[in-house]
């Protein structure tokens, strides 16, 4: 199926009046396409700066910088009458939730259906061109430009209708596919899943503990990070900027490894290694160190069973040879081995094959796994018997 069209500049809505027609029209509709665009590279707190919805062949692109009620919105996405169709959702769906408080009901993402056809490659345009033949550029420029800025250039506002245009269309082709392979029921629970995606507030008192490389730290250097990045944080929202624009978080994990080292040589240090600058953090850091150390929660991830060396090198094996059972499954259904059964699954079997009966009903193994491939994991684990 090839989708061929002229590609109209849409117009921007920025009346209330005009967006409460709308969302009425779309009461009659089964379909409607969705993307959102934002402005986390270069805002801080990052909020949503465009809304695309398609109904039938219409485009509107929804100005919420202009519009300040939003809420009739979330009359569509609520409503389990009207497929929401979306291409990696994620983003938008957490989005969306954070800035209105918006659920979602009956979604169909199309790039969790691409990967369970066994699509190589997900991104958008990728994914349009495999499935219906529909060319679409998306502008690296665009995609990473400031949606905050108005007025939206007429490439803009094309660049962002595409993101709607051909989801529809998309959307037909891979839920026949499949449907015709047995598929269909896999993605139904995995956009039930994703429809359930809620945004969290992180906690200001722990966050600096997901810092890539934090966990190699000592309660000392941990002491550190939490005040270098309480100050960063402080920076970011002060200068509207991102976080990783301030300064990186392995600047912070190097700096908390070595406080008395010359920050000036820290690749990607920027601005912080300025005399001035550096000096202030300096005494951050030597505050920090005169602090109580810090403990790093135990997580109940991290509270496993004590195995011995043998053990070990036993649940490696048995690791190793489940990979492969699943890898040989992805092979012969010509899908990422990885969407068949969880790794961390497959890590806790390897410890404990006895576990099965119970592990097959943690809440990150899905149904449509349990039905497809639990009878063959079993067998495999009465192997290492």
């Amino acid at each position: 199926m090839s989708q061929k069209v002229i590609k109209e500049t849409p117009k921007t809505l920025i009346s209330s009046d005009d967006l409460k027609k709308i969302v009425e029209d779309s009461v009659t509709s089964q379909y409607v396409s969705l993307d959102i665009e934002g402005n986390g590279f270069f805002r801080y707190p990052e909020f949503v700066c465009l809304i695309q919805i398609c109904i039938g062949k219409d485009i509107y692109l929804i100005d919420p910088l202009a519009i300040h009620d939003l809420s009739v919105l979330g009359d569509i996405f609520a409503d389990h009458n009207i497929t929401k169709i979306l291409h990696a959702g994620d983003y938008d769906i957490r989005s969306l939730n954070r800035d209105y408080g918006f659920s979602f009901s009956n979604v169909f993402d199309t790039s969790l259906g691409a990967a369970l056809l066994g699509s190589k490659k997900l991104g958008l345009d990728s994914v349009l061109k495999e499935y219906i033949d529909a060319d679409v550029t998306k502008d690296k420029k665009l995609q990473r430009s400031d949606w905050t800025i108005r007025p939206l250039s007429k490439e803009a506002r094309i660049y962002a209708a595409d993101d709607v245009r051909y989801l529809y269309g998309a959307m037909q082709v891979i839920e026949e596919r499949l449907d015709s392979l047995g598929r269909l029921s896999w993605l139904r629970e995995e956009c039930e899943r994703l429809q359930q995606v809620k945004f969290h507030v992180k906690d200001e008192d722990t966050a600096f503990l997901d810092v890539k490389g934090s966990k190699n730290l000592d309660g000392s250097s941990l002491s550190v990070l939490q005040s270098l990045y309480a100050v960063r944080e402080d920076e970011a929202i002060g200068k509207d900027r991102p976080p990783f624009k301030i300064v990186g978080d392995s600047v912070l994990v190097a700096i908390a490894k070595n406080p008395y080292s010359d920050y000036s040589e820290i690749k990607g240090i920027g601005a912080w290694g300025r005399p001035g600058v550096s000096k202030r953090i300096r005494k951050i850091v030597t505050d920090a160190l005169a602090q109580e150390p810090v403990e790093r929660p135990v997580s109940k991830a991290t509270r496993k069973k004590a195995m011995s060396n043998k053990e070990r090198e036993n649940a490696n094996i048995r690791l190793k040879e489940l990979k492969e059972w699943r890898k040989a499954i992805g092979q012969e259904l010509d899908v990422d081995p990885s969407l068949l059964w969880p790794t961390n699954s497959l890590n806790r079997l390897s410890r404990d094959p006895n576990t099965f009966e119970t592990e097959i009903f943690e809440p990150e193994v899905r149904s449509w796994q349990r039905f497809e491939f639990g009878n063959k994991l079993e067998e495999k684990l009465s192997s290492f018997q």
